[in-house]
């Protein structure tokens, strides 16, 4: 900050005065553009929120309208957890592609869990049907430890004479010591609507910035751009937002707004903040993803092909809902008036105050007594009192309550809500009228529903994606439970297969008996020897990202399933499975010829099935298994049973003769060794009687 400029990685110089100025300008081009939508958004939520208050005064008493609404639209549009579900493009027999599906469907699994995705999820589905638009931010977050070099450090360098650049990277004070990534996360931030910007545009496509508003304590501010960063922005005052109402003051308390931009344009992200003239920090995006952004497309209500500018829903019945308040006030005002009101004379002695006893209104059940009774029915008894008729105000409270009915029907039928998705039906309606009702009826509501689903898809891949460019293999195949082996280990266990083989050969060699079979691997071995390894798993995910695999939301998973079409879809999938191998059985008996093309054929069928999925392994491992068998050449028929016993007895016959044959050759030969043995006996006794013989002569 000292010199108020920065450099990016490729050298390229940016001067943090020029680029705070023009962001400045843009987020205030942006509000511009935002701003008919933001106040109008901000009167929703007041209405939402405030509907309920001051219920006790019937002048201020409302109909909670958009509340209703929003209450029934809430659980329709999205229910439950998306659950991810990471398939190969191409379903083919590749164990590697399938092993990196199954390994990046685990992470995305416990993602959704760890990020608290379901949370996240309904928070945007609330700004999604309130205010037309719900976003989200991705990061990637890693943990690190020191590295264990296993050698003790060694004595701090002298300084003197070397230069500041050499002492990085030394240890001690030379430097900060190694490091090893311990953990590392996939984080989804929640972005309010108010605080999410971006460049004013026609179509998503054409956005060439995106920008997110972060409060950020001092501490926060201090850690991240460092001291002098601080001191700037308490030196300049800008970023301090203390907001419009109590609510906001007290959640702005002590924090610092700012902006966090995306520019696709110009390849870089710069963080300034809210009024500061001059930018914190202009750095190389820190993700490098497909679509650049760090967001989905933020998940949109009603839009025209004008503008990325929304419409709340609430805006087309806006005009219905104020006639229902105001005949609810009315309705309200005409049932205070709904009172027993009742005259009588004054002035005739003890008469008026025995009426005025029996008339107030704690009294429900009282005897008065009247001293002068003779003078009350001189007087007419109970026509001396006379009531105020209400029956005009009940008609017109009937009349009141008829006509918000109607309104309140042409909300229903503004915004698509039918009687089925309330819950209201009439009980003398069929199963079959209610049964279409429930398919037909939600149809208004199909839309928003695929919104959601498409922005949950959206989140799944961005973080597959980051899940595939940044995890180590070790984190992948911790949070997964997978366990695959690497490329060396499988090389050392090839390499001591081959060592085992040499060296029977070798022991056989020696003893002059024939080489043996290669040893048999272990099943433990040989199960991991199929397996691909982690190296391979890697490099795919590596090098192809998520672009070769087809990162998608089960069906209907966001709202709440319907159980019987769950049940229906495994029922068809299993009389699929049950048929077809009836038939395929008896083809099979006979042309074993065509079990590869019937075992293709229910691969493809069960594919078909989301249910199958589970199955589907299984289903090739068989297949794999009756094609092999299938094709394997049959063995020779077994001969008749006395062809069988000559056969069996001729074998006998040959072994005992072949026995008898061994046993001669064996005699013969130890006949021979003893012949041979006898005749260097008597050599050598012949040899020792010329010596003897000779032995005189010498002395």
């Amino acid at each position: 900050m000292e010199d108020e400029t920065t450099a990016l990685a490729g050298g390229q110089q940016w001067d943090l005065a020029k680029v705070g100025a023009r962001w400045q300008q843009e987020l205030e081009r942006a509000q511009r553009y935002f701003k008919s939508w933001h106040d109008r958004c901000v009167k929703i939520d007041k209405i939402y929120l405030d509907q309920q208050s001051d219920q006790t005064n019937a002048a201020k008493r409302r109909f909670p309208m958009l509340w209703a609404n929003t209450s029934v639209l809430q659980p329709a549009v999205y229910a439950r957890v998306p659950q991810p579900v990471v398939e190969r493009r191409f379903k083919d027999a590749q164990p590697v592609a399938r092993m990196a599906s199954e390994l990046i469907e685990r992470n995305l699994a416990y993602m959704g869990d760890e990020a608290d995705i379901d949370s996240i999820m309904r928070a945007v589905r609330d700004d999604f049907l309130l205010c037309a638009r719900g976003t989200v931010w991705m990061r990637y977050e890693a943990d690190f430890e020191p590295l264990d070099m296993g050698v003790q450090p060694s004595d701090a360098p002298v300084k003197e004479g070397l230069p500041e650049g050499l002492l990085g990277g030394m240890g001690g004070d030379g430097g900060a010591p190694p490091e090893a990534i311990s953990d590392e996360r996939v984080c989804i931030d929640y972005v309010h609507w108010s605080d999410f910007l971006h460049s004013p545009a026609r179509r998503w496509k054409d956005v060439t910035w995106v920008a997110r508003r972060v409060p950020m304590t001092d501490e926060e501010l201090e850690k991240r751009f460092g001291p002098d960063a601080m001191t700037s922005l308490q030196a300049e005052g800008a970023g301090s937002n203390k907001g419009t109402n109590q609510t906001e003051r007290a959640e702005n308390e002590g924090k610092t707004h700012v902006w966090e931009i995306w520019c696709k344009s110009e390849n870089y992200t710069v963080w300034i903040a809210d009024g500061a003239p001059v930018a914190l920090e202009v750095s190389e995006p820190p993700l490098d993803l497909t679509h650049f952004w760090p967001c989905p497309r933020p998940a949109y209500g009603t839009m025209s092909t004008s503008s990325l500018i929304p419409v709340p829903d609430y805006v087309y019945y806006q005009q219905q809902c104020d006639e229902i308040d105001l005949l609810t006030k009315r309705v309200n005002k005409l049932t205070d008036q709904l009172r027993l009101k009742v005259f009588y004379p004054s002035g005739d002695g003890a008469i008026s105050p025995a009426i005025e006893k029996a008339m107030r209104p704690e009294n429900d059940t009282v005897m008065v007594p009247i001293p002068e009774w003779a003078a009350f029915t001189d007087k007419g008894g109970s026509k001396a009192i006379v009531t105020l008729p209400i029956d005009e105000v009940q008609k017109v409270i009937i009349a009141c309550i008829q006509a918000r009915k109607q309104l309140i029907e042409d909300v229903y039928q503004i915004t698509g809500i039918s009687d089925i998705v309330r819950g209201d039906t009439q009980a003398s309606e069929t199963a079959t009228a209610q049964r279409i009702k429930s398919q037909w009826g939600s149809i208004r509501i199909r839309d928003r529903q695929s919104e959601l689903a498409r922005f949950a898809r959206d989140i799944i891949r961005l973080a597959g994606e980051i899940i595939c460019d940044q995890f180590q293999p070790e984190t992948m195949m911790l949070v997964s439970g997978i366990k695959l082996p690497t490329m060396a280990e499988k090389q050392q266990v090839q390499l001591q297969m081959q060592m085992a083989a040499q060296q029977a050969a070798a022991r056989a060699e020696q003893m002059g008996q024939p080489a043996p079979p290669p040893p048999q691997m272990p099943p433990q071995l040989e199960q991991m020897m199929q397996q691909p390894t982690i190296d391979e798993v890697v490099q795919l995910l590596r090098n192809d990202s998520i672009r070769g695999f087809q990162i998608d939301i089960e069906t209907d998973s966001t709202i709440e399933p319907d159980e019987d079409a769950e049940k229906q879809r495994r029922m068809e999938f299993v009389q699929m499975i049950g048929g077809f191998l009836q038939q395929a059985g008896a083809m099979a008996q006979q042309n074993p010829m065509l079990v590869p093309v019937m075992v293709e054929t229910l691969l493809f069928a069960a594919r078909g099935f989301r249910a199958g999925r589970q199955l589907e392994s299984t289903l090739e491992q068989v297949g794999a298994q009756l094609s092999e068998a299938a094709t394997a050449p049959k063995p020779p028929p077994e001969p008749p049973a006395e062809q069988m016993i000559k056969l069996k007895t001729a074998e006998v016959k040959a072994g005992a003769e072949q026995r008898k044959a061994e046993l001669g050759v064996a005699q013969a030969e130890i006949e021979h060794r003893a012949i041979v043995e006898q005749a260097r006996g008597e050599a050598a006794a012949q040899a020792l009687q010329q010596f003897q013989a000779l032995q005189p002569a010498y002395q």
